[in-house]
């Protein structure tokens, strides 16, 4: 009996080969996937749209992001790869929208834009939609098998309901015990959270601090290395590190080591996948940073940090989650409650909230402390309204545009003032949406 690999399709690429044992798979929110197949030449692929279009001229231009630009890429692939227009079919899934949405504000319908470029090439070039599930607000998970042609679309959470079957819901003794219980940040880490918030450090003081401890040095020099950060250089050690990245990029890599040998040991709960918790917090604290670029609202390395550490608190929520998945499902899903009433209704709190204690627990940095505890409702910050307000940009942006790793859905009622308030409108999300980072997240 043949074993099917899954191979992730992640958003801005796209997949096409022959009939063989693999499962092409994507995790779609208000991204766009396009599965085609040939059963008779057994010919077929995915790909993950990011955009209906480009939004401006870039350097590095990516075509697979853009419907307009992709999508012929993509069905030029399956012609040169032997398949048909008469023996394709296809299916169509994600478009959700970015939230509730007023008349005003249907240019937040990015998906259902995506969906109708989609729509007229399909139509153009004559090939049937055998089956299509688009829209909504809610994050689905699209798989084909290029074995057989099979295509499923479901919900990306619905395989875990079935498995859990005994539910604990903690006492708040029980999460302050669990607060107090996880390990402190190391202090190499505080160290550089302290500087970055104040801008005065000794550079050969803090590089040496570095060196001390081996296991956060080795984690730093493998994510040097990786898709997310690799250069044209291969980095053998901290000093070239510092050399090639530059030592604000060298701080980002260190913090986000430390961050990794945290979310390393959550389970299920939150993620949809292993690493989940961990993919999600990169991809926020890298948006988050671009964001600051972009507005001139923050320092670029305190925003990086902030989404770095914005959900600390599930480390400590993640496996009372685990047992509760079915009921907390539920609660998001059917009974359509936001993701901090969903946590509250079950466990009387919020990750916002904890990790917000944790934060105090570690002495960080204020304005960290306020941004973590406040990223969910950017409005009620008290000590840095803009750089919370970036966060929630970043982590809204991430949940819609990197679905499927992370079980998150935020509130996106009054998006149009929290984009104001770092200086930004409605009519600039695709633009927003295209600093978001493609290709470095795949599995």
């Amino acid at each position: 009996m043949l074993t099917s690999h899954k191979y992730h399709v992640a958003s801005g690429s796209y997949y096409v080969g022959r009939r063989t044992s693999l499962i092409l798979q994507a995790f779609l929110g208000t991204c766009v996937g396009v599965a085609l197949y040939d059963r008779e030449a057994g010919v077929g692929g995915l790909i993950h749209l990011l955009l209906p279009e480009p939004v401006s001229q870039k350097e590095f231009f990516q075509p697979e992001k853009y419907a307009t630009t992709g999508f012929p890429i993509f069905l030029r692939a399956l012609y040169s790869e032997g398949a048909s227009k008469t023996g394709l079919k296809a299916f169509v899934a994600g478009g959700a929208l970015v939230g509730p949405i007023e008349n005003r504000d249907l240019q937040l319908d990015i998906g259902g834009r995506t969906m109708e470029t989609v729509r007229s090439y399909l139509v153009e070039e004559e090939i049937q939609i055998e089956k299509s599930e688009t829209g909504g607000f809610f994050t689905c998970s699209m798989s084909l098998d290029m074995l057989t042609g099979q295509c499923s679309i479901e919900p990306s959470s619905i395989n875990k309901c079935a498995t859990r079957d005994e539910i604990h819901v903690p006492s708040s003794k029980e999460i302050e015990n669990a607060i107090e219980a996880v390990r402190p940040i190391p202090q190499i880490a505080l160290k550089i959270l302290r500087l970055i918030d104040k801008e005065d450090y000794d550079i050969e003081e803090l590089t040496a601090e570095i060196r001390k401890d081996q296991v956060i040095s080795a984690r730093t020099l493998r994510l040097c290395n990786s898709a997310a950060f690799a250069g044209t250089h291969r980095i053998e050690s901290l000093d070239h590190a510092l050399i090639y990245l530059g030592l604000r990029m060298l701080f980002n890599l260190v913090l986000s080591a430390t961050v990794d040998g945290f979310f390393r040991n959550s389970g299920l709960g939150y993620s949809l996948c292993k690493g989940g918790l961990y993919h999600h917090a990169i991809g926020t604290a890298i948006i988050a940073e671009k964001l600051a670029d972009l507005t001139g609202k923050e320092k670029k390395g305190l925003a990086y940090t902030a989404g770095l550490l914005h959900d600390i608190g599930k480390v400590v929520l993640d496996q009372y989650i685990t047992s509760a998945y079915p009921l907390f499902y539920r609660k998001l899903f059917e009974e359509e409650k936001n993701f901090a009433e969903a946590e509250k209704t079950i466990l009387g709190i919020d990750h916002s909230e904890v990790g917000g204690k944790l934060a105090e627990n570690w002495s960080f940095p204020q304005s960290l402390i306020d941004s973590i505890r406040h990223h969910h409702a950017p409005e009620n910050a008290t000590l840095n309204l803009e750089l919370t307000h970036i966060v929630y940009v970043a982590d809204l942006l991430m949940s819609r545009f990197h679905a499927g790793f992370e079980l998150e859905r935020l509130a996106t009622e009054g998006l149009s003032l929290k984009l104001a308030t770092i200086g930004l409108s409605v009519e600039r999300l695709p633009d927003l949406v295209d600093l978001i980072p493609v290709g470095i997240f795949e599995a």
